[in-house]
């Protein structure tokens, strides 16, 4: 913080030149009706002085210090301080009516209400499995909008990350996801979706399921730690589904 003298009137001042707020005005007791302090509410927001003092003020005053500019020159928009979120899958939606509130513990855990958690980003995971044999199919990730259109329609629509878009999975391929059963967990940050896909898969790269491969673990590292492939076929090939389409997955 650092104070500027503007002809006879003090301002308190952010880091950051040029920024400046009036507030109404706190006499100090010394030097009383000639000086006065204002309050920094944020390093933001701009309020110019009244156009008599405005015009009090001379280059050489403002020169004074580097971090006080004219009263007359453009000043730059107001920003917010909030940080933005990594990512903004924020959308209209028809959310409004299918989500309650979280009140209590007792109330999201033993209650009859749908009442998902978002994380910071407005994301929730949803694992998917075959609605027949139970194999995990892949786990994506939904936002506010992408939920309510999968309950609305039942058919699944998850958010993509990597192309920060809205995704009614199988639009383009196909294989579009028809949800038998939905399901939340038990503090309601999770959504369990078992699905039935005719043509029967799920994975871009044109395997069943996203989870392919096998992590060797334990004793079964002694003969080998690479992956080894569960599926040795693909259900489609990828390449005629999705043409030069950018691969989702990123590096």
């Amino acid at each position: 913080m650092k104070a500027c003298d503007f002809g006879g009137e003090t301002l308190v001042l952010g880091q950051e030149w040029g920024i400046r707020l009036g507030l109404p005005a706190s006499p100090l007791g010394h030097e009383a009706g000639k000086s006065r302090i204002v309050t920094l509410l944020s390093q933001q927001d701009w309020v110019r002085r009244p156009p008599d003092h405005d015009r009090s003020l001379t280059d050489a005053e403002n020169r004074d210090n580097e971090e006080c500019r004219p009263i007359d020159a453009a000043l730059p928009p107001a920003q917010s301080s909030a940080p933005r979120p990594t990512v903004t899958p924020e959308s209209p939606n028809p959310s409004s009516d299918l989500f309650g509130a979280r009140r209590t513990v007792e109330q999201v855990e033993e209650g009859d209400e749908l009442a998902p958690k978002f994380d910071s980003h407005g994301l929730i995971p949803c694992v998917t499995t075959d609605f027949t044999s139970g194999e995990v199919l892949m786990v994506g990730m939904m936002n506010r909008e992408a939920l309510a259109r999968t309950i609305q329609s039942g058919e699944a629509h998850y958010w993509s990350r990597s192309r920060q878009q809205l995704w009614h999975k199988g639009a383009t391929s196909g294989l579009v996801q028809k949800v038998v059963e939905m399901r939340i967990d038990d503090d309601q940050d999770c959504v369990w979706l078992r699905v039935a896909i005719p043509g029967g898969a799920s994975c871009h790269v044109g395997y069943r399921s996203c989870f392919y491969r096998k992590v060797p673990v334990g004793t079964e590292r002694t003969t080998g730690a690479t992956l080894e492939f569960m599926e040795h076929e693909k259900a489609f090939d990828p390449k005629a589904i999705y043409g030069d389409a950018p691969n989702p997955t990123q590096l």
